[in-house]
């Protein structure tokens, strides 16, 4: 299988380079979206051109923007997966070997990180969020992950959902809508590391952002009316789920 490390960034600039360099060492296709990011992060990003495929745009169109760009351009490029990870550092990219050996005995499904709900520093907003959107995510697809939050993931191109939206949320949309198609979903166990809080750098918008998730799941529940749970039994009864 022929796999890339997909790494969206904003304004990252204090840990883009050490994300890019770690991820290099554990796969050697690396595809960076600057997502309208500032001058810092882009100079960050730039100094491993010729080593990495970078696409940059001036203005910023949000995270699911960003992963439908890159997840595309993979697709193009004749890639079989693509591991997607955050570039604040919380995730570590010696945890990238887990999602490869995973997918080396058996491709097909989408594999979803992990992470220890009781990790150091973990801000308690988080950890209610993901108990949020674990049970929303059951409701939609009858389904249970124990982190239905985390960005780091191992999507399987081949007939891969592109989300609608494009901010913070269409990672909640491609994990339902994934499910619904009978894409198998499977858990792989990650560490993560949360900086001190006052070192900590978040573009999420706590109103607007958890506002948009929460019209997200609702949109979502009304549709596993119509659509998810039916598509999903279909899957279970006639052989669905790769």
């Amino acid at each position: 299988m022929k796999v890339c490390v997909v790494i969206p960034t904003y304004n990252n600039s204090s840990t883009i380079g050490q994300v890019i360099g770690s991820a290099l060492a554990c796969c050697p296709e690396v595809i960076v979206v600057c997502d309208g990011a500032d001058k810092a992060t882009v100079d960050a990003v730039e100094e491993f051109r010729g080593r990495i495929d970078i696409i940059s745009y001036p203005v910023n169109h949000g995270k699911g923007y960003a992963l439908k760009t890159a997840l595309r351009h993979a697709k193009k490029r004749g890639f079989d997966y693509a591991v997607t990870m955050d570039s604040d550092g919380q995730h570590f990219a010696d945890d990238i070997p887990l999602f490869l050996n995973a997918i080396s005995a058996h491709s097909g499904p989408l594999y979803v990180g992990s992470r220890p709900l009781d990790a150091e520093n973990m801000p308690s907003g988080s950890s209610f969020a993901n108990r949020f959107s674990n049970f929303w995510f059951t409701v939609q697809t009858g389904l249970k992950l124990p982190d239905t939050q985390t960005g780091f993931r191992a999507y399987p191109l081949s007939g891969c959902v592109m989300p609608f939206s494009n901010r913070y949320e269409a990672e909640l949309e491609m994990l339902v809508r994934s499910a619904w198609k009978g894409v198998k979903i499977v858990p792989v166990p990650i560490k993560v590391y949360y900086a001190p809080s006052c070192q900590r750098v978040s573009h999420f918008r706590k109103g607007r952002d958890f506002l948009r998730i929460s019209l997200m799941n609702t949109v979502l529940v009304l549709l596993s009316l119509v659509y998810g749970w039916p598509a999903t039994l279909f899957h279970k009864l006639y052989g669905g789920g790769r």
